[in-house]
């Protein structure tokens, strides 16, 4: 599954639920994950939303979910909450198959193999809601191996509901991706993914570590490890649009076109949350479909959204994704 073109991923799964369930989402601490348990057809329609909008790849929704956030908020065992995350992968399989038909009966040919499902594996920080997962305070003080035990159980339930490859994403910190890249490669030697780190400027990681220095330490682990075809893709997500292409030029900026580090983006949509107001700034956000030629320049191989990305602001980047491709092919 190396990527020779740009591909659509989906946006903000969170936001585009909105549609379905109201806004209900933010300021639980299981966030969209209670939905998969209590409202699983908003969960099928939304990852539909995105397919039907264009989307190549669908991400899980389980960025959230964890065993101890499900038994402490919603009071189910331990073996519960693995399957209700296993459970949460097959939602996404019946978009698929839904989506699929749709195709067939208006003869629409979709790629062999396409969409992909890819199980989101976010950050530990994600499940002690405390917003930890925005400053990786935690790589102070938990051990690799604590984080990477926590990983594998919801890792885990993602493949044996099967799915394409794992974006661990949102990932603060140097030290969970380099516990977490040894992990996969040690014990899942067959399994793809991607990392993307979380950014609090053009230049740095929200734990404080240079992003072009963390994807390289990434990227030559994986040397060492002789698994770079493992890896999708190394990049960021929900971060403010205006920062990845320096956060880009960073790290591929001096590379010729076959040097570069192949990358993944789906950032915010340039809105500001503030606690007390809410999202503030849609007005004034410059659509991401406008960054696409730039960020494929620099290396992107999967662009897409993350929060306040609508399932149009997708069909938009995969408008400017197709035109990207095309002008590729014929150069």
């Amino acid at each position: 599954m190396g990527l020779t073109r740009v591909l659509v991923k989906d946006g903000g799964f969170g936001t585009q639920m909105t549609v379905h369930v109201g806004n209900s989402v933010d300021g639980d601490p299981l966030w969209s994950a209670r939905f998969n348990a209590t409202n699983p057809a908003a969960i099928i329609s939304t990852h539909l939303d995105f397919l039907q909008n264009g989307a190549d790849i669908i991400l899980t929704n389980t960025y959230q979910s964890s065993v101890e956030g499900y038994m402490e908020y919603m009071e189910l065992d331990e073996e519960q909450s693995i399957e209700l995350i296993r459970n949460t992968v097959r939602l996404a399989h019946i978009a698929k198959e839904r989506y699929l038909t749709e195709c067939y009966q208006a003869q629409l040919s979709v790629p062999e193999g396409y969409p992909l499902i890819i199980a989101s594996i976010g950050p530990y920080g994600a499940h002690l809601h405390d917003g930890s997962e925005y400053t990786g305070s935690y790589a102070d003080y938990v051990p690799a191996k604590e984080i990477t035990d926590w990983h594998r159980v919801r890792i885990e339930a993602c493949l044996e509901a099967g799915v394409d490859a794992l974006a661990i994403e949102t990932i603060p910190c140097l030290m969970e991706a380099e516990a977490l890249v040894e992990m996969l490669c040690d014990d899942y030697p067959d399994v793809k993914f991607w990392v993307a780190f979380q950014c609090k400027d053009e230049n740095t990681l929200a734990h404080g570590e240079t992003f072009a220095d963390a994807a390289n330490a990434i990227w030559d682990l994986l040397a060492e490890r002789n698994a770079q075809d493992k890896c999708l893709a190394i990049g960021v997500n929900c971060v403010h649009p205006k920062f990845v292409t320096p956060l880009f030029k960073s790290l591929n900026g001096d590379r010729d076109a076959d040097d570069m580090i192949p990358l993944v983006v789906y950032p915010n949509s340039g809105e500001v949350y503030d606690v007390v107001n809410g999202w503030q700034g849609r007005e004034h956000c410059v659509p991401l479909a406008n960054y696409v030629p730039e960020w494929a320049q620099l290396g992107a191989k999967v662009i897409g959204g993350c929060c306040r990305t609508y399932a149009r602001d997708i069909r938009h980047i995969g408008e400017a994704i197709r035109s990207w491709n095309k002008l590729k092919k014929l150069s």
